[in-house]
């Protein structure tokens, strides 16, 4: 880790650049985001998910079984309603979701996931399961797991402290 402080007036050093670059962790994240997204993606497709973008995955993942809202959806998504509508009417047109008038405020829908929506969590948790293998396999299982509890701490204490969509002012954790 990196501790000495950097200032604009010092001369911008390349080498120093990349070696924190390796392990920042946003750049980290983002690669380890896009990797395991294409990774899920190929292998719905291979199952025959071709209409499927892994990116969806946050939306199904938050449905409840008693049908959720859009409004409610879209919160824990943190995505705004405008968006949330328009991936509903993706998912719904593609089967993996349907919606019914909301018995309590007919203004709007509850969403459900329908059987291909089962059937797809059940596959991207199948893929997710391959991925995890894999990484054990690369650095063994207790870091792999230890990675893993170390992340959902950090998620939980960070929302918490700020809610899902927190953002921390530059320089302060």
């Amino acid at each position: 880790m990196y501790n000495e402080e950097l200032t604009a007036d010092q001369p911008f050093d390349f080498q120093l650049f990349y070696e924190v670059r390796e392990r920042s962790l946003g750049r980290v994240m983002a690669k380890m985001k896009r990797f395991l997204g294409r990774y899920v993606e190929q292998r719905l497709t291979e199952l025959g998910f071709t209409d499927f973008k892994a990116s969806y995955i946050t939306f199904l993942g938050n449905l409840e079984e008693g049908g959720i809202t859009n409004n409610e959806l879209a919160k824990r998504a943190g995505v705004t309603k405008q968006a949330m509508s328009k991936i509903v009417k993706l998912l719904e047109d593609d089967n993996y979701i349907y919606t019914v008038k909301d018995e309590r405020d007919s203004r709007s829908s509850r969403i459900f996931l329908n059987e291909r929506g089962k059937q797809l969590l059940i596959a991207v948790f199948k893929c997710t399961e391959e991925m995890r293998a894999k990484f054990h396999a690369i650095a063994g299982q207790e870091r792999v797991e230890q990675m893993i509890d170390t992340m959902v701490l950090l998620v939980r204490e960070s929302e918490k402290d700020a809610g899902p969509l927190a953002v921390f002012p530059c320089g302060q954790p």
